[in-house]
């Protein structure tokens, strides 16, 4: 019987394998000294209380001060948040991460009187702002962004009781990861000779991703049958978050959330709905790949605990870190050597939180703190986890560039775009991957990790997407959220998606109680359509080359300069129509045909 593998402790885990937490502040004590100087800036911006009209200098003066202590706080958010997810179960920086918030909460209670101050300016007024102090030029992309928004904004006192319940509008989200990355536990999973494999968030995927069914299929009951025992728990927990939702956005006076989210970032919500129809359009194609990965692995049943493992395992092989680094930096060279240089201080400077431990944080996200980007993953060796650490690199290049070239309050691009370097960085790796091998084998092998993609993101996350979407409008219809609504919706979805050749069973209708996206307000979409954007972009870089890199920089350069529409316009792509979604499904249906060939019998 094999011996059970242990998750290694925090301290077991290299320094050279955790990121440089002490480059943002050398120790918890000076984090706290920063944190109290917040105290003063309090001070400092509520004395500009009531005064932002008074002329453009008093208005400079004020968003220069937001500017720096918006900053100040970025900083201490990403220390206190880094360090807790480290291991979550640590009740230090679960008490830090607590101080801080309530701290930044009672600042933008202090400081509520920002933007009905700033709406209430005439038109007039602010251009003249504008040529008594040129300086103010700086903030006019800000205050233009702020202003559109003058129907959803509130009175002074009505802005300030809202910012002061922003602790409790974050309780869903926060009850929900101490539940899922800290409470909750799950038994170990066994394979076929009787060993026994630790089972968590962090190593569902690569459990599920083995070539032994029978592992796979302990894996995948254990997992979901621990949040079935919690299920009642789990749909309390993501009704109030959207019950959250929809306070706010009605309190704001948007028809629904959905709207109020998709306009804090100025995309249309047609582009949502263009998505999801583009997709509708094209289940064919998902239901052709589901039919021959049934074929394929040869089984009478397709289960859902089928769906990851690879379809040519002789193939696969354990990639050490080293390797994963060397060979996605080789594979981004169509970017050119200002890219790479980045990337390879990135690589060997500590941005990288590399290995699972005790309590981690499971998945893997980027984190663009001002010193540098942080990443996080729970690196397993296989052929995901090189594309996670390409795509989280996409993520992290697109911070630094960002944050490089444009003024802090210009900086953080928004969700919309979010997803697009690091796709394309994805895209680039694997066409790399594709060039290097003429093996049959090797070269099915990898089309199946492209079309798994296609599956898992701009397919797998639409469907998500539409899953948010439909229990949005049950909670805005007041229905309540309970385990048997969710459950059947999310049945409902997956039988629609997946077709016909694959079980929907009571297991996978719980899988909506381990997505922690659920709690991020209509984010998921934006997987799929900036996957899309990416496929679109790498196929630019690769056919046009250096002048499409250049446009494509500009782009990772230009933060929330611009609507995130136009951004991505600037660098050849509009997502304003179905177009990309389209091509990019064309291409799926095209691997499609490829594999079908190369695994022909």
């Amino acid at each position: 019987m094999e011996e059970s593998r242990k998750i290694p402790m925090r301290e077991e885990i290299p320094m050279k394998d955790r990121w440089a937490t002490e480059d943002m502040y050398p120790t918890d004590d000076a984090w706290e000294a920063e944190l109290a100087t917040l105290q003063d800036d309090r001070a400092v911006l509520t004395g500009y209380a009531g005064r932002l009209a008074e002329g453009g200098s008093v208005l400079f003066d004020y968003l220069s001060n937001m500017e720096r202590v918006n900053a100040k706080v970025r900083l201490l958010a990403n220390y206190c948040m880094r360090k807790a997810d480290e291991d979550t179960r640590n009740p230090v920086y679960q008490a830090m991460q607590g101080k801080f918030m309530g701290t930044v909460v009672a600042l933008h209670a202090a400081t509520s009187f920002e933007t009905p101050e700033i709406m209430e300016i005439a038109e007039e007024s602010l251009d003249r702002f504008y040529a008594e102090c040129p300086e103010l030029e700086r903030y006019r992309r800000y205050l233009n962004d702020l202003r559109r928004r003058k129907a959803h904004t509130l009175s002074a006192a009505e802005e300030k009781l809202l910012a002061s319940a922003g602790e409790m509008a974050q309780a869903p989200d926060t009850i929900y990861g101490a539940f899922a990355d800290a409470d909750i536990s799950f038994p170990d999973a066994v394979d076929a000779e009787g060993g026994k494999h630790p089972l968590s968030q962090g190593t569902f995927v690569s459990l599920e991703e083995s070539s032994d069914r029978v592992l796979r299929k302990s894996a995948y009951e254990n997992l979901y049958h621990t949040f079935g025992s919690y299920r009642n728990t789990a749909a309390s927990i993501l009704n109030a978050q959207n019950k959250q939702l929809k306070f706010f956005a009605e309190a704001r006076k948007y028809a629904t959330a959905f709207e109020a989210s998709l306009d804090e970032t100025q995309v249309p919500t047609s582009v949502y709905l263009n998505l999801i129809e583009a997709v509708h359009r094209n289940l064919d194609k998902m239901h052709r790949y589901v039919r021959l990965r049934k074929k394929l692995l040869g089984v009478e049943e397709l289960h859902f605990y089928d769906i990851y493992t690879p379809l040519l395992s002789e193939v696969d092989k354990k990639i050490p870190f080293d390797e994963a680094k060397q060979t996605v930096y080789d594979g981004l060279a169509p970017l050119g050597e200002e890219y790479r240089k980045i990337l390879k201080e990135g690589f060997d400077n500590r941005w990288i939180d590399v290995y699972q431990n005790v309590g981690k944080r499971s998945g893997a996200y980027s984190a663009g703190a001002a010193v540098h980007p942080y990443v996080l993953l729970n690196y397993t060796g296989t052929l995901d986890s090189q594309f996670t650490l390409a795509h989280e690199m996409g993520h992290a290049l697109h911070s630094y560039l960002s944050n490089k070239h444009q003024n802090p309050v210009d900086a953080n691009y928004v969700i919309f775009v979010a997803e697009v370097a690091s796709t394309c960085n994805e895209a680039l790796l694997m066409e790399y991957l594709l060039g290097k091998t003429t093996d049959k084998k090797e070269r099915a092998y990898l089309i199946n990790h492209f079309l798994d993609q296609f599956k898992g993101t701009l397919y797998r996350q639409t469907m998500f997407a539409e899953f948010e979407l439909n229990i949005g409008k049950m909670a805005a219809q007041g229905k309540t959220l309970t385990a048997e609504v969710l459950c059947e919706e999310y049945r409902k979805l997956n039988q629609l998606y997946y077709g016909e050749d694959i079980v929907v069973d009571d297991e996978i209708a719980m899988e909506w109680a381990r997505i922690p996206h659920f709690y991020y307000n209509y984010y998921v979409f934006q997987y799929a359509t900036g996957y899309s954007a990416a496929i679109a972009l790498s196929r630019k870089i690769l056919s046009e080359g250096e002048s499409a890199v250049k446009d494509y920089l500009g782009f990772l350069s230009g933060g929330c300069s611009k609507t995130p529409i136009d951004l991505l316009k600037g660098a050849g792509v509009d997502m304003t129509g179905p177009e990309p979604v389209e091509q990019a499904l064309e291409l799926f249906g095209k691997l499609l045909d490829e594999m079908e060939a190369l695994t022909e019998a």
